[in-house]
């Protein structure tokens, strides 16, 4: 009986993303910061609820990005005896934290726009587009910013999300001007903000699956068990194979685990090497531990 480790990811590269997903965060970060406050002022000097539902995200996506800047930064202390693992999975809690803001924020909107129904106020239309539009244009300077990483990372992707929906909600407040400009529908200011709030709630929900599936250690979605089991158990030598685990431990770190019967007269056989190789090129699994078995442990396990 043995056991076997396999480490065989490059931490240069991954370390070469985290610096790269670290600065794309940090410009973004100032960015909204900046143009954060102006829609804040903005949207009290209007009167347009969708704008300071708008400025409101924005205090959001700033806190998401600077929660997620400094979770990244946790992520690359060592392990250490306590934390085997390290500080990963602060990535993994950020975006959940993120996840859960955005809704948070999208029930306080909607809750003012029930109000602001009942009781339109007057809106200063012309400056609430102008203003909206300044803020459409940071926030796609940010998308642009955070794109390339967000296929990459949770939390990135948290982050990205965030921005994209902040976005989306710049676009309705413009839209929401131009009516009240054009038709005088007051009614158009709540109404874009619910449609904000309900955009932000939708984009959290799958953040908040994916996480949540991260810390319940769920199997990776773009795994399938089944066939990582079938892959396995097709290596020349293996019997059997069970107690087969996989999970995420942070964004692009899957870990595994499982016990294989090996065939004892290939129990000297490059069996590992073979299950290792194929887990690489078949699933991307590079985070590996198994216990090799031969058919007689199995039958007759060694007395305690």
């Amino acid at each position: 009986m043995s056991a076997a480790h396999d480490h065989t990811h490059s931490h240069g590269h991954s370390h070469a993303h985290g610096s790269r997903n670290r600065t794309r965060l940090a410009w973004t970060l100032g960015l909204v910061a900046v143009y954060m406050v102006a829609e804040a002022v903005g949207g009290w000097l209007t009167g347009s609820l969708a704008l300071l539902a708008d400025s409101g995200h924005m205090l959001s996506d700033a806190a998401a990005l600077g929660l997620s800047l400094f979770a990244m930064t946790m992520a690359r202390r060592p392990r250490t005896s306590k934390r085997t693992y390290g500080y990963h999975r602060m990535e993994i809690l950020a975006a959940l934290a993120n996840g859960a803001t955005l809704v948070a924020i999208s029930i306080l909107v909607l809750i003012e726009a029930v109000h602001r129904f009942s009781r339109p106020e007057a809106v200063d239309a012309p400056g609430m587009m102008g203003i909206a539009a300044g803020g459409l244009l940071v926030n796609l300077a940010a998308l642009a910013i955070l794109h390339s990483g967000r296929d990459e990372n949770l939390n990135l992707r948290g982050a990205w999300l965030h921005v994209l929906t902040d976005a989306l909600g710049s676009v309705q407040a413009i839209a929401a001007g131009a009516l009240i400009w054009g038709f005088g529908w007051q009614w158009a200011d709540p109404a874009a903000s619910v449609l904000i709030a309900l955009l932000v709630v939708y984009s959290a929900w799958s953040l908040l699956k994916e996480a949540t599936g991260v810390l319940m250690e769920g199997a990776p979605a773009h795994i399938d068990v089944d066939e990582v089991f079938d892959a396995m158990a097709g290596v020349p030598g293996v019997v059997e194979v069970h107690d087969l685990h996989v999970w995420t431990i942070t964004s692009g770190m899957e870990s595994l685990s499982a016990h294989v019967v090996v065939r004892e007269d290939c129990f000297d056989c490059d069996v590992l090497g073979t299950i290792r190789a194929t887990l690489h090129e078949r699933f991307g699994i590079d985070h590996i531990t198994v216990q090799m078995e031969t058919e007689t442990f199995v039958e007759h396990p060694a007395p305690c």
